[in-house]
């Protein structure tokens, strides 16, 4: 597989992070420069640099001499993300949810419908494609620092949700619930909106709580 050059950074760095956000590249193993730079036809010099900003990005860590390393799943990084989305996200999406106009309304609702596709054909796509159902309800707000903000919260809670959905029944408990926070978005009620969104992250963030000290205390 080849990149185009135009835009190879970019290309790049899209392309490592969607590996490690679907778990393609597993963690605290090194992520082997020469092998993908020889896969992808192109140096190591601009996969170093999408490293790095990857490493700004919180989803790498770099050790001397040794190279960058995936991040692994963390119970205090999932406390502190989940904890600035709750904070933030129910106002915002109620906000949008006011000011969308008809086709960022439509695309919400496109966009729900590829997350039931997904789900149902158990795609390995269904943590971004979740992240672009969340995105959808909050970009109509008109605060581009604010929303920003929250996708990146988003990239980084994207690895969570996978890990969410693993035990069975959590999609369909999932999109139970994005079906009601979109026709409540649509509705335009912003009270309810915010309370479904806080009920919906908190839930989220109550059961990964357990399935992380689980694993801790199998460690």
């Amino acid at each position: 597989m080849s990149l185009v050059v135009r835009n190879l950074s970019d290309q790049l760095f899209d392309l490592v992070r969607s590996r490690i956000l679907s778990g393609a590249v597993p963690p605290d193993k090194p992520i082997r420069q020469d092998a993908l730079a020889a896969e992808l036809g192109i140096s190591k010099i601009p996969l170093r640099e999408a490293l790095a900003r990857l490493e700004q990005e919180g989803l790498v860590h770099s050790q001397a001499n040794r190279g960058f390393f995936v991040r692994p799943l963390s119970a205090d990084e999932a406390e502190e993300v989940y904890a600035l989305r709750l904070k933030l996200e129910p106002d915002v999406m109620a906000l949008a949810a006011r000011r969308a106009s008809e086709e960022e309304r439509r695309f919400a609702a496109d966009t729900l419908a590829t997350v039931y596709q997904v789900t149902d054909e158990q795609g390995g796509g269904i943590g971004a494609f979740n992240r672009a159902f969340h995105m959808a309800l909050i970009w109509p707000s008109g605060q581009p620092v604010t929303n920003h903000f929250l996708e990146r919260l988003h990239v980084l809670s994207e690895r969570y949700a996978r890990k969410h959905l693993e035990p069975l029944g959590r999609d369909e408990r999932a999109n139970e619930e994005h079906r009601e926070m979109l026709d409540t978005w649509l509705a335009r009620d912003g009270d309810t909106i915010a309370r479904l969104t806080h009920a919906h992250i908190s839930k989220t963030l109550d059961d990964l709580r357990q399935q992380l000290a689980g694993e801790d205390a199998q460690r």
